[in-house]
This record gives C-alpha cells, structure tokens and sequence, in this order.
C-alpha cells in the first residue's frame, strides 16, 4: 500500500473515532501530500499573513513580520524534552485564559494528544529535511464533535521575537502554533483577547465546565463544605478532567492588579495538582495520619507566584521530606507555579472552574453516565406559537414561547448534570417539573433549579432530582435573539430527553363535535394512613397514589417503608368529558395485602388553551 492510500486511511480512522470534521472542508493529509508533490512549503489562504488575521479592525502592535520556525532558530521542534506546563507564556493578547487551559491541557497527555493528533508525525525529521511542509494540524471540540483544524507554520513576529504565546525554550513552538490554530477557528488572534477559561476547557477535551463562586457558597465560613469542596476538586483531577481559578476583579482598574500576597486579580490561573501532603520526617511520618490538603497553580505569567505559607521558599517546607518534596514536585525558582493550602486557596481566590470528562463507557471501573445529545436553536417568527426566541423569564408573556426539552429521572433520586452550549451568544438554562408531560408547557411552573446567566459559550447545572419528569428551557437574556445550541444531559440511567413541539392533542373530525380539549392539573398531597385493618397499623407501608382522568393515569414513585408519606404528585390531562369524575387513589401495601386509601388532599386546575 503507498503512502497516500495510508495517509487517507488514517484520516479516516481518526475522524470515525472521534467524529472528526475537517475546518473548511481542509484535509491535512491532501494538503501537505500537494505541499510534498510540488516541493512548496504550505501557505494557508484561510489565514493569510495579514492584519485580517491579527485585529477585527485596527493595527495595536506596529509592524507585524510572519516569519516560520526555521527562521527564528535553527533548529525547531514540537516539544523541547517532553511537553509541560512550563512551556508556556503568555504573550501580546489579553488571552491568560486561554494560556491557563493550556498549561492544564500540558499535564495531561492522554487529552493534548486529541488536541496535537500524531503529534510524532508533526514534527520536524532531521533525517528528513524534504519531508517537511510547513503545515500542522490540531483538534478542538466544538459544538458536538472534533473540528480539525490546518495551519501553516508562519508566525506572527516584532523585531524578531514571536509576538503571542510562546515557550522558555527557544526552539520550541507548539504552544505558538495551538494558539495560532485556535485563533484562526475564532476568527482571528484579537478574539482571543478577553475570554472565558471554561470554554476553552471545553474545547479541549469535550467535557462540562462547571463554574463555581467561592464566595457565593459559603466556603470560607462553613468547614465541612469546604472539606466536601476539596473532595470533589480532588476527584475532578484525579479522573483527568481540567482545573482553572481567579480572583474576581470588580473595576477597570482591578484588572491584573497583584496583590500583596503575590496573587494577580483578574487573572486565570491553572490548577495543574490537587493532593493531600504528608508531614513529617523519616519513617514515622508513614504511621501518622498528619496530611495536609494542597492544591497547585501556575500563572500564565510563567512568573508572579503566591508568596504565602507553602509558598516555593517558605519555612513551612521543612515539615515535609525531601523524599515527599520531590515526589509532589516542589521546585523554588519564579517560574509562576506554586503550592498553598486548600483553606488559603479558598481565602483568597473567589472563583473555580471544574471541567469534567464524563464517562459513558460502559467498560469504566468509575461512575457511567448515560449522555443524551440534542441540537436546537432560537428562531424568532411573528406568530406566537412558533416563535422560539422569548428571553429570560422577566418577559412572561414569551419566556414559554422557548425551546422546551422534557426528560424523566426515573429512579427515586439521581444526580443530573445539564449542559448547554452556544455557538455566539450567551445563554442560560432553566427547569420546570411534572410526572407526565406530553406537551409544550403554557403555564410557569415549579422551578427546581436554574443557572445564572453568565458571559460564557457554556453554562452547566448539576442537581439531585427525585423521580418524575422535568422540562429545560433555554433561553436568551433578551427575547428575538437568535442562534443555534446544543443541550446535553447526563442521568445514571436513560432520560428520553426529547423536544416538546406539540401544542395540544391533534384536532380530530370529532373535535368540532366535542369541543375543544380541557386542561387539568391535578396536584395531590396526604396525611397519615389508616389502614381499616387495625392488626396492621404498626406495620410499615409503601404507599403511592394513582390518578386516572380518561383512560390516562399517572401514578407517583413508591414511597418505601412509611405510614406518613409526603407526596408531591402531578398529573396533566388534556378533557372532553368535564362533567366526567377524575378518579384519584391512593395505595399501601402491607404484608401482602393492599388497601385502597381515600384520605387524600386534591388541589386542581381547570383551564381552555
């Protein structure tokens, strides 16, 4: 087999593995294969090397020089000694955001090797020098799937040094050219100025961002949610995901501002080890439980570090082994990476970003989510009943008029993880509750949860729900702003997540005869049973209640092993028959005998639609 035909079949392996789609319709392997063929190093017309690739519109850095790798030393690669998070620094962009998840991308070789595919393949031969194209490839995640993304090595370049990112080692240039091909994805290099880390998290590795305010929460005040906090950071880093944190600037001038204590405001840091520490000395300190939970950062900066306790040079290293200090890594040099404890962590920065990979194999030793996929979008149209673009819940009167989504919990309680991401504008997520929902919703009703809205690409919401069915809706901000998402859900077990198009019933040829359908809603609540079998009454029960309304029922999850069970059941009906009874019944089994209970409170809605 030649080498074309190996070259096809690989791409092809790839992108059937990983559903990856090529950016622009251009192949890697076509374009340097006619690179080779015609001895021409590659330029890319996509990104041509002018100002239309660095600004949206005026010129802030001068004279601009695109010069390849070749020219600024004489001899580049790809990864000087490995790759790691001491490889970058930020440059000339607003973009430590973006930095920051790249240096916790660094530390992790199973994900940088999706974002650098055949990485081997990429870099410079020295054997063969002919060989080499001028063009790289790299793979980000975007709406859905693995966009691949083409570039030609020219570099954007002021008095002879790379004017963005770049490495400590000058022959190194794969964080230059990861950031010149996701800036050729945005756009252009100045959309990289001013971002969010969690999009870029998600970007490279396909997980959920969950944003979390530190000072929101209560962790500073409350020990055991700052103990719980640590466990679940400790997770997130120990099953692969992705770690980011800052400090929240509130004015203009806030913005990068240090600290006193080292620490910059507004600024991303990456989180790159999360670990509890031993203390003490010799072999005693392997018999003692002393350990203290501590969390590693590193800035973008690749200087500037926390001068705190634990800090590079600090005396509180000397309660620690060397033996413990070179296993964890503890280097004392200003490269922008350093330790602190998780209870300074929480003192001083006042927001953190967990990317979780979320497991749907079925072949893990860890937790499997079972993943429920769907693309929408917001569409404005005149007509009420088609449009699909109502804002926020501020505007009543079309917040429903929103995609709406509906999904079951279907055990009695499981934790549910949502994530909504657009392609342009900012969006937020929304929820409603009801056991047996077949169409769209009309009337708000009890909210279970929500997120904020947030300038970000992502939003996420993870919460325990108990059994029964629930609706999402996303929404703009504002109403009649249009755009397209995407919505994934995540259960222990299958949710049907499905879209809620349908008004109302079909009319049929007997509508006009039997008039249009009446809306009801039948809500129930209960007091202690009594069972009419006294020999019974101090035997535990598992109760539920039916309601039935024109050969449609809804039946309530079990409440086990109770005499006082706290239902909280509704059931949606479309009528004909108003005149007609709605039967609701209450049940309890007791040994092996059931009775039918009518001690029952029944709360009701009638209403046309």
């Amino acid at each position: 087999m030649d080498g074309n035909h190996e070259e096809a079949l690989t791409e092809l392996s790839f992108r059937l593995q990983g559903m990856v789609v090529p950016y622009e319709a251009q192949s890697f392997s076509a374009l340097r294969r006619q690179c080779r063929e015609n001895g021409r190093l590659f330029e890319d017309p996509l990104f041509p090397t002018s100002d239309q690739s660095l600004f949206y519109q005026n010129n802030r850095i001068g004279t601009v020089t695109w010069k390849r790798p070749k020219e600024l030393c004489s001899d580049p690669r790809l990864f000087v000694d490995g790759i790691s998070a001491h490889d970058l620094h930020q440059g000339q962009l607003g973009n430590c955001w973006f930095v920051a998840a790249c240096s916790s991308l660094a530390s992790r070789e199973a994900l940088w090797q999706k974002v650098i595919p055949d990485w081997k393949d990429q870099e410079w031969e020295e054997e063969k020098p002919e060989s080499y194209a001028g063009i790289f490839h790299f793979r980000f995640w975007r709406f859905g799937e693995w966009v691949d993304v083409v570039i030609d090595d020219r570099l954007p370049t002021v008095s002879g040094e790379l004017v963005y990112c770049h490495s400590n080692d000058s022959r190194e240039f794969w964080s230059a050219l990861v950031e010149k091909a996701y800036a050729k994805m945005c756009g252009c290099y100045e959309a990289l100025d001013g971002g969010n880390t969690a999009d870029a998290l998600v970007d490279f590795t396909g997980g959920v961002s969950e944003p979390m305010d530190l000072t929101e929460n209560l962790f500073k005040e409350d020990e055991e949610k700052c103990s719980e906090l640590f466990e679940r950071v400790l997770k997130v880093h120990d099953r692969g995901g992705l770690i980011s944190c800052s400090i929240k600037a509130t004015t203009a001038a806030d913005m990068e501002a240090k600290l006193s204590c080292g620490l910059v405001k507004g600024h991303a840091y990456a989180v790159t080890d999360v670990r509890r520490v031993r203390l003490g000395h010799g072999l005693m300190a392997y018999f003692r439980s002393d350990k203290l939970t501590m969390i590693r950062m590193r800035n973008p900066w690749g200087e500037k570090e926390w001068n705190g306790p634990w800090s590079d040079s600090s005396e509180e290293w000397k309660k620690v082994s060397n033996s413990e200090r070179e296993k964890i890594g503890v280097t004392v040099q200003d490269d922008g990476e350093f330790w602190m404890t998780f209870d300074d962590f929480i003192a001083n920065f006042t927001d953190l970003i967990l990317c979780r990979l979320i497991n749907t194999s079925y072949l893990s030793l860890h937790k499997t989510w079972e993943e429920a996929v769907i693309r929408g979008s917001w569409r404005c149209h005149d007509d009420p009943l088609i449009n699909r673009a109502g804002g926020c819940t501020n505007n009543k009167h079309s917040f429903l008029q929103n995609p709406q989504y509906v999904f079951d919990v279907k055990k009695p309680e499981d934790e549910v993880l949502i994530c909504l991401q657009q392609k342009d504008r900012r969006a937020t997520l929304r929820e409603g509750v009801e056991l047996n929902r077949t169409y769209r919703m009309h009337v708000t009703q009890q909210k279970v949860g929500g997120s904020a809205f947030i300038n970000s690409r992502s939003v996420f919401i993870r919460i325990d729900l108990k059994e029964g069915r629930y609706v999402i809706i996303p929404t703009t901000f504002d109403p009649g702003l249009e755009g397209d998402f995407l919505l994934r859900t995540f259960t222990d077990v299958p949710s049907d997540c499905r879209e809620l198009t349908l008004h109302e019933p079909p009319q049929t040829c007997w509508s006009g005869l039997c008039g249009y359908p009446l809306w009801s809603r039948r809500s129930t609540s209960s007091r202690p049973l009594e069972s009419q079998d006294k020999t019974l009454m101090e035997v535990a029960s598992d109760p539920y209640v039916i309601i039935r309304c024109e050969g449609e029922k809804v039946r309530s999850p079990v409440h086990k092993d109770t005499r006082s069970p706290d239902f909280d059941t509704k059931g949606l009906f479309y009528r004909k028959k108003s005149n007609q009874p709605i039967s609701i019944e209450l049940y309890h089994f007791t040994v092996t005998l059931c009775h039918c209970v009518t001690q029952l409170t029944v709360v009701a809605e009638d209403s046309f639609e």
